[in-house]
């Protein structure tokens, strides 16, 4: 894994509406479950979904809608969640502002759950954001084994063959309607 997953963040830790209680460490937050803030972000090319097999110690090999990851202390102030994302897709994807549409924030899901595979929890407050790209990007192995593309109608289809190795908050975006 890449040495990303080594560095000392410092996270927000917050209540179930979102609000900031205080400061964590995030793989602190991850192995004691401490409910925190984060966000995800949906890629769509040509309207259908850019689905990353995700490479990460937490939830290995499961399938995100695109990426995931926080906002983080920088200096003493917490990234805001346009400059998280923009950071998550230019590590995650190699990509820039300028090579996206318009990042719309379609709100936040609240989740808990535990990796099967590892000692870590998600415990989130995630705000979900989707946007276009003019291009076809194509993932930094670092962070995902591979990306396939999904049109809306497969993404959400429960009954589907992709609906059950998608990331707990995967699921949850889609039951409450966030993509």
């Amino acid at each position: 894994m890449t040495d990303y997953y080594q560095q000392k963040q410092i996270i927000a830790r917050v209540d179930k509406e979102g609000n900031i209680l205080g400061k964590i460490e995030k793989w602190e937050a991850h192995r004691k479950g401490i409910l925190h803030r984060a966000l995800t972000v949906a890629l769509i090319y040509k309207e259908q979904y850019i689905i990353q097999q995700r490479r990460h110690p937490a939830f290995d090999g499961v399938f995100d809608v695109t990426s995931s990851s926080h906002q983080i202390y920088v200096n003493g102030k917490l990234q805001t969640t346009q400059e998280a994302t923009y950071g998550c897709l230019r590590r995650e994807w190699h990509l820039e502002k300028s090579d996206l549409g318009k990042l719309k924030n379609l709100g936040s899901i609240y989740y808990k759950a535990k990796d099967p595979k590892s000692k870590l929890t998600e415990h989130e407050v995630c705000e979900v954001l989707v946007t276009q790209v003019k291009n076809l990007p194509h993932p930094n192995y670092d962070f995902a084994y591979g990306f396939f593309l999904l049109t809306k109608q497969k993404l959400i289809d429960k009954s589907g063959r992709f609906y059950k190795r998608f990331a707990p908050w995967v699921k949850k975006m889609i039951e409450e309607d966030k993509l």
